[in-house]
This record gives structure tokens, sequence and C-alpha cells, in this order.
């Protein structure tokens, strides 16, 4: 009897462990990191790190530029592909405030993109390279008050300019 309910104690520990274990790797699914100003372009930018699956073992990660020039937005950058995908609207209603630009309108330099081919904000798009639905979480609050001034690399140029 005692052996038996030992069994059955060690099973169920094992069991809300395992649910436990995937809790916590989906929370740590995506997140960002903190936003890095680039003085010799005048923006920001913060790291996106996502896992495609909540098992993945590994983060790919895209960029978040905000250009205080343009405070109205965020800019998703892919360094993999070399080019922009879409941007988040800071004033745009909850559920309504991301831009996924068309293959065809996605271009390196940002400059390149009309305003024109950002179409009407919608819900964040999925995680990228994920098949589950996942959503994109949204971006952390930008940087407010006086640019600083210190060197930093370039993200999408990937060097450091002096």
């Amino acid at each position: 009897m005692k052996l038996t309910q030992s069994i059955l104690a060690v099973l169920a520990f094992a069991f809300l462990a395992a649910f436990a274990t995937n809790d916590a790797d989906a929370a740590y699914r995506q997140y960002y990191s903190g936003w890095q100003y680039y003085p010799q372009r005048s923006y920001y930018y913060s790291s996106y790190y996502y896992k495609p699956t909540p098992t993945y073992r590994s983060y790919s990660y895209h960029y978040c530029v905000y250009y205080p020039t343009k405070p109205r937005y965020v800019y998703y950058y892919n360094p993999y592909q070399k080019q922009y995908w879409g941007r988040f609207d800071l004033e745009g209603k909850p559920g309504e405030q991301y831009s996924l630009l068309k293959e065809e309108d996605r271009k390196e330099n940002l400059e390149e993109i009309p305003e024109s081919a950002f179409p009407a904000p919608a819900a964040m798009p999925a995680v990228p390279e994920s098949e589950d639905g996942a959503s994109i979480a949204p971006p952390p609050s930008v940087p407010e008050g006086d640019l600083p001034g210190q060197d930093a690399v370039d993200p999408v140029e990937g060097k450091t300019e002096e």
C-alpha cells in the first residue's frame, strides 16, 4: 500500500513539474531588450528575441527601431533578410497597431518604403517562423527625454562609427 502511494506521489510530482516547466518555457518564448541609442544614425533600437515554438532551444532575433523624428512608430527590422517588415503604431488603438508590409514592399532602407505601402494597422502578427498563431508581444515603451550621446554599434549596419 505504501509503495503504491509513494509511486503515485512521484508520478503526480513529475506530472506537475512537467507542466510547470512548460509554463516557464512559454513565458520566455519572446522578450525585448532595453533600448540602446545609436547617435550616428539618431535612432534607438531594441532587440526582439523569440522562439518559433515554446520548446525551441535557442532564440532568434529581430530589431525594433525607434526614430525620435518619427515618434509615432516603432519599425521592425529583420537582420537575416536585411529588411524592414512592418511597424507598430504607438498611438493606435489596442488590437489595431501593427502594419505588416507586403513582401514586395519590404526594403533594407526605410527611406525606400513609401508611406502608402504601410497598410491600415491591425492585430500584432504571428511570432516569426511560428505555426501556432502566437502573436508578437507589443514593443517596450519608447525612450523619452533628451537624447544620450554615447557610442554604440549600429544593429542594421553592424559596425561602429566614430
